[in-house]
């Protein structure tokens, strides 16, 4: 069992606790705030043991093994790298960065420090990613041609840190990350090129971004997110005997995949799972150093690089190559 603290009391931090609850391989035994009272009051709610009045307590709590860093986006690599450096493995929030160079820093102070970090897109420890992996790679719609991600919602109010340029807010780095990681596990890789067009609301944050990517052996992905269109999410991979549709990718709160061949129809079911569960597991077989945790450094800089090119086409309106 891993003893987990987390750095700070953001909403998502009650989905780890509920996942570390169905499991023997996470035991949350810590939480921080740069408020006691805050830190407190989430601990009381959620009976964790300690609560820490600054992000710097909670790394120096010699109990704590493993951090969960749920902060603003702009401060997940700085936290991260700090954790590290005290010794903790760390599950950052994704996305780790919209900085590729940013996100190799961190994985360099892991490997230095001989800790794990990986960033936490918890939709890809769910069963229904993993059966729709095995479906592609037999075959079931023969040659991948186009794959198609969605994430979107309407972002009640104006005041919110999504919307906070400062802190690296924006549609693309909050639900199209998804999008970019979905796209890039059908595909098998990195996009070699990328051209995006968004529209930027009034903080200057993209409030909705739609782009093209093209990968090897001709793949092409056309995703599209938004902080200000009604609520959605799906995955469609299109390939040259069939097509497959995931209705809910990126929670899997009812789980299955639809798989269309000629005139049938297959609903395949898959098993109910709670992601941030599976993604606690995976980080504690790779601390005990069982097996690499799935989503490592490799696949954190390619999130990195193509957000950071999508970003950069969009800015300058013209398609970036990839390196």
């Amino acid at each position: 069992m891993i003893r987990w603290g987390i750095l700070s009391t953001a909403r998502i931090g009650a989905r780890l606790v509920e996942g570390a609850g169905k499991t023997d391989a996470a035991d949350i035994v810590a939480v921080a705030s740069r408020d006691a009272a805050t830190a407190q009051a989430f601990a009381d709610a959620y009976d964790i043991p300690r609560a820490h009045g600054s992000y710097a307590a909670l790394l120096d709590d010699p109990d704590v093994e493993a951090v969960y860093v749920p902060l603003p986006n702009s401060m997940h690599v700085d936290w991260s790298v700090q954790a590290l450096q005290a010794g903790k493995h760390v599950l950052c929030e994704k996305p780790m960065d919209r900085r590729t160079d940013a996100v190799a820093s961190a994985f360099d102070v892991a490997e230095a420090q001989g800790r794990v970090l990986s960033e936490a897109f918890m939709w890809r420890h769910h069963p229904q990613t993993q059966r729709l992996r095995g479906l592609l790679d037999e075959g079931a719609i023969g040659t991948v041609r186009l794959v198609r991600a969605s994430f979107s919602f309407v972002l009640a109010g104006d005041i919110d840190v999504r919307l906070d340029p400062a802190l690296d807010g924006g549609g693309l780095m909050d639900v199209g990350c998804y999008c970019v990681s979905g796209a890039r596990l059908v595909a098998g890789g990195e996009p070699l090129s990328v051209s995006a067009q968004a529209v930027n609301g009034p903080t200057g944050v993209d409030v909705r971004l739609s782009a093209l990517l093209r990968f090897e052996g001709d793949v092409l992905g056309v995703i599209d997110c938004g902080l200000d269109t009604y609520s959605r999410g799906e995955l469609e991979v299109v390939g040259d005997e069939g097509r497959i549709v995931v209705p809910d990718p990126w929670h899997a709160v009812n789980p299955q995949i639809v798989v269309e061949r000629g005139f049938e129809r297959e609903v395949v079911e898959v098993e109910a799972a709670d992601s941030y569960t599976r993604e606690l597991e995976d980080m504690a077989a790779a601390i005990a150093g069982e097996r690499p945790a799935l989503l490592g450094r490799d696949d954190a800089l390619g999130q990195a690089r193509t957000i950071e090119a999508l970003y950069r086409s969009a800015e300058e309106g013209r398609a970036m190559v990839l390196p």
